[in-house]
């Protein structure tokens, strides 16, 4: 493995990542590696996985003692490597959680970020009830990070600033309450003490980054000479919008690229409504429509034609203004974006996790073109393309493979009816019981039964 044109032997690690996958490596970590080769040697990052499925990614950052290959990815396809240096530690918390803590807990630790996946700030989840009736040692992502911050303040370490860089709409705002939330139920103080001293400043990530293939770990070893066990392969866009608002130091983020702003929301609200949502847009009609790859389906004119009307005439109205972001331009490069054929993202990596991404991508548009009187035709076909698509069987016959943590009762609300599938009021709230929603979603859900997704999508455009 090639060295990164700086000592890291002199890389010292003021961030600790919690959720560290491609994307991380992508975003965040590269952005730290700009860092780093600009001499702001103290912005190293500590990788930790809290997942028995991170296992993997200890070994081979162990053996690879943290670097990897970053491959950029564009149109033109003259591919572009670049060796990341920035994760010089890596901790695997099921191995070892306290000293995962004692990381977190160190005075030398300013910033934790997460990626924990959309769905990974629910109080619910198993390994968080699991540590809060467990006297043992925590296992989650909280467990490890509220025991860490009970520790500081016990030895007055100070504050830091927990930097969440995960699809939600608010992130700084959702990752406050569960901290904070999971800490009332064991201390109270504690709570309050956190509400108080630590920072949680909201951001918008955005880079699309496929799942590495062995076709990507050939490509890295045949056309750049570096034998890597997990590269990392995006498109060559990347953005970070950042609330500036950290307990204490925080890495001069502005000399990496990043935008440091006041108010992240109409970033937010922009990447959420227009590439997310438009990502799910995409997906379920794709994938009944027979493609496996994302840009098949997003070259293809119809598809176009659908997804700019999405954007154009139901998402933006709902957007409020994006200082220096022209919509109509950011509307056009997101379909160039996603035809990317380099990229090679798959259909499946988009319609994993549904229950996760359309309650906080999609139905807020809804919402607020219903608050304004607009149509949602099109928003509401995406809603039924996802019903569609979790019957399970698409429709030559063959099965698909529904990948979301509420599989069961997602598959048998869809087979159940158009009713049943939006009468989940966890997911769609009080939406079945307005006609100007379940109307055009029965009928786009009936045209897809009776007529086909390429049909209803060319009706739809």
């Amino acid at each position: 493995m090639l060295e990164p044109p700086y000592d890291r032997s002199r890389v010292s690690a003021g961030v600790v990542h919690i959720g560290v996958g491609g994307f991380h490596r992508a975003h965040q970590a590269m952005y730290h590696d700009r860092l780093l080769r600009a001499g702001a040697l103290e912005w190293g990052i500590c990788g930790v996985g809290v997942l028995g499925s991170d296992r993997r990614m200890d070994e081979v950052m162990r053996a690879q003692r943290g670097l990897y290959t970053l491959v950029e990815k564009p149109p033109s396809g003259e591919h572009r490597a670049c060796v990341i240096g920035a994760l010089t530690e890596y901790l695997f918390a099921p191995r070892a959680p306290d000293a995962v803590i004692e990381k977190l807990a160190a005075p030398s630790t300013q910033v934790v970020s997460l990626t924990i996946t959309e769905g990974g700030y629910g109080l619910e989840d198993a390994a968080v009830v699991e540590d809060l009736r467990s006297p043992g040692p925590p296992r989650s992502a909280f467990g490890l990070l509220v025991e860490a911050l009970r520790r500081r303040r016990e030895r007055g370490a100070g504050p830091l600033t927990v930097v969440s860089c995960d699809n939600v709409p608010g992130n700084g705002g959702v990752a406050r309450a569960a901290v904070t939330g999971y800490a009332h139920r064991l201390d109270p103080g504690l709570a309050g003490w956190i509400d108080a001293e630590i920072r949680f400043p909201s951001s918008m990530v955005d880079r699309i980054t496929p799942v590495t293939t062995d076709a990507d770990r050939r490509m890295v070893r045949e056309r750049f000479g570096i034998d890597d066990a997990w590269p990392v392969v995006c498109e060559p866009f990347a953005q970070w919008v950042l609330e500036d608002d950290f307990a204490a130091g925080r890495p001069p983020y502005e000399d990496a690229g990043v935008q440091v702003v006041t108010d992240v929301e109409p970033y937010e609200l922009m990447k959420l409504r227009l590439l997310n949502a438009s990502h799910q847009a995409l997906a379920y009609f794709a994938r009944l429509c027979g493609y496996e790859l994302v840009h098949d389906a997003a070259r293809e004119p119809l598809f176009q034609r659908f997804l700019l009307g999405y954007m154009e005439e139901e998402a933006a109205p709902t957007l409020p203004p994006v200082p220096g972001i022209d919509l109509h331009r950011y509307e056009r490069e997101l379909l160039e974006r996603f035809g990317n054929p380099h990229v090679r993202d798959t259909v499946a990596r988009l319609c994993a996790e549904t229950s996760d991404r359309i309650p906080k991508w999609l139905l807020p548009v809804i919402r607020s073109r219903l608050a304004n009187g607009g149509d949602i035709t099109r928003a509401a076909a995406i809603v039924a393309s996802w019903a569609r698509y979790a019957e399970g069987v698409d429709e030559q016959g063959a099965p698909i493979d529904v990948v979301d943590r509420l599989r069961d009762r997602v598959m048998a609300n869809a087979r159940r009816g158009p009713d049943a599938f939006i009468a989940d009021r966890e997911l769609f709230g009080d939406l079945a019981e307005d006609p100007r929603f379940a109307q055009p979603f029965r009928d786009a859900l009936r045209s897809l039964h009776e007529r086909g997704a390429r049909a209803t999508l060319a009706a739809l455009a």
